[in-house]
């Protein structure tokens, strides 16, 4: 019988807060085609003419506010899932990351080294996406094409309507909200509209309220993400039987000039206080991991923001992070995808 594994796989890190080793970093993550989707000179005049030239120092400073003595909080909270993970299942567990080390391929390869042969890959993303889902299995395929041929590899789909995963991620919220708040944010990662449209098999996906919010899983949302999100946010409060009027969706981290995806974070975070929100709280919920985009963006910056726009109470509630509720989500997640090869 082949010997199967798990190989976790996130989105990645610099290696160190140094502002060189954060240009790597990000030179590898905005010239994937699937973050920005421009022809391959286009691309490269864009980030290594322009964004490579200021942007490393910046986010360097950024990266260095949230650095641990261990490193790297995304690194280490999913190197923290690793081993939780590995003491509930008897098949060997790695990590890889999308960008930077450890890579898919150093993940792959560890897992060969113990004889693995069939491996279950878990994106750690619950909605689907071309930069995130869609980029971490094509480059998988392109490593195990090259590199390691006779292996076979599982992949386990988006969660982000998982009864499992919406009980968990509803009771982590709810145990972290605070006693009095106007409203519960839900910021989700942005995407440029065009992903969505790109990712859209039938081609007949339309960014609306109809479409993204109202609308059941089918051929024209199935993978959209701005559907998913909505759907992922309406499960959980329904969960929490939290009142529709008392939460918000909005997307953050936008780049460039590009249309993305609405409402934003930023803007809906200055504009809120003077709609009545004074005491809010927020969660990311496309992240299952604490990082830069968490910590820094939205627990400092969007703190600022709102806070600027008239607010009063800032509350940040983490992901998921090593949660033992959590590890046993990704636990049985992983198991249905092992299982799959005994049937095949």
């Amino acid at each position: 019988m082949n010997k199967k594994g798990i190989l976790l796989v996130n989105l990645g890190s610099p290696r160190s807060t140094a502002v060189n080793d954060v240009k790597e970093y990000l030179d590898e993550f905005l010239m994937d085609e699937r973050v920005i989707d421009y022809r391959w000179i286009f691309r490269a005049l864009l980030v290594r003419g322009i964004i490579l030239k200021t942007r490393p120092a910046k986010s360097a400073e950024a990266y260095k506010t949230v650095w641990t003595e261990e490193g790297s909080p995304l690194v280490v909270i999913t190197e923290k899932i690793q081993k939780k993970l590995q003491k509930l299942v008897d098949v060997p567990v790695e990590i890889g990351m999308r960008y930077a080390e450890p890579s898919i391929e150093t993940g792959i390869q560890k897992l060969v080294d113990q004889g693995v042969s069939e491996i279950v890959l878990f994106p750690l993303y619950p909605q689907y996406a071309m930069s995130t889902t869609e980029t971490v299995i094509e480059k998988a395929e392109e490593v195990r094409k090259k590199k390691f041929p006779k292996v076979k590899i599982n992949y386990i789909q988006p969660f982000y309507n998982r009864d499992i995963y919406i009980n968990c991620l509803a009771e982590s919220i709810k145990e972290k909200l605070p006693e009095n708040f106007d409203a519960l944010q839900f910021s989700y990662h942005g995407v440029p509209e065009r992903h969505i449209y790109k990712t859209d098999p039938s081609k007949t996906c339309k960014i609306d309220e109809a479409n993204c919010i109202h609308s059941q899983v089918d051929t024209h949302n199935a993978y959209c993400y701005r559907h998913q999100c909505y759907a992922t946010t309406e499960a959980v409060i329904a969960r929490m039987g939290l009142p529709k009027e008392k939460t918000i969706v909005s997307f953050q981290s936008r780049l460039g000039k590009d249309k993305w995806i609405e409402p934003y974070t930023d803007e809906t975070l200055e504009t809120i206080p003077e709609k009545g929100v004074k005491n809010l709280a927020i969660v990311c919920p496309a992240f299952v991991s604490d990082c830069l985009e968490t910590l820094e963006e939205i627990s400092v910056e969007g703190k600022e923001q709102f806070m600027h726009g008239g607010g009063k109470t800032f509350h940040y509630i983490p992901c998921l992070n090593d949660e033992d509720r959590w590890i046993e989500v990704v636990k049985t997640l992983c198991e249905e995808k092992l299982d799959d090869f005994y049937l095949v």
